[in-house]
């Protein structure tokens, strides 16, 4: 089972992430993509850190995330938070020749990635951000990130269970679209 969350900066995406985990009644492996680049992002990681339970192991992926999926017994949970620092830390180390190149490469892995979690057996619980509601940004790269996520997060909400926005601590559970409205 893949369930999915996304939302705004500290809307509670990561809190709700635990708490699917930990009610999975299973093992549960944590994949981190931060990296601490400065103080207050170590902080920042210090303090997700602290969230967890003891008992969860942690594997740091903030650039090959199939490869840390692949380290996981099948039917461990694992959460991967999140998809937006992954996005993120791809884009700025490259991994193609052309930007665009490096675009379509990230979205075809994510698309790949998001199958192989809804197929394992162990539930897998993915936190992204939700970046495509707010102002158009000011920069090249900030507007290729921006349109890079919306398409990473459509690519892993399609092979979702569940999905759900999160919004100040309030979870709403989102239609698959073939549902029809």
């Amino acid at each position: 089972m893949l369930i999915a969350f996304t939302g705004g900066a500290r809307s509670g995406k990561s809190t709700a992430a635990l708490r699917a985990a930990a009610s999975a009644g299973a093992t549960v492996t944590f994949i981190a993509t931060a990296e601490a680049g400065d103080d207050e992002m170590a902080a920042r990681i210090e303090r997700h850190r602290a969230e967890r339970p003891a008992a969860w192991t942690t594997i740091e992926a903030p650039i090959h995330l199939a490869l840390a999926v692949d380290q996981v017994d099948a039917e461990a949970t694992i959460v991967i938070d999140c998809l937006s620092m992954w996005v993120s830390n791809r884009m700025l180390a490259g991994g193609a020749a052309e930007a665009e190149d490096c675009a379509r490469s990230i979205v075809a892995e994510a698309g790949d990635l998001g199958e192989r979690l809804r197929e394992r057996r162990g539930t897998a619980v993915v936190v992204t951000n939700e970046v495509g509601s707010g102002i158009v940004p000011a920069t090249s790269l900030g507007r290729a990130y921006r349109d890079v996520l919306g398409s990473v997060n459509q690519a892993i909400f399609a092979s979702a269970d569940r999905a759900f926005l999160v919004v100040a601590g309030r979870l709403l559970e989102l239609q698959d679209p073939s549902d029809g409205v």
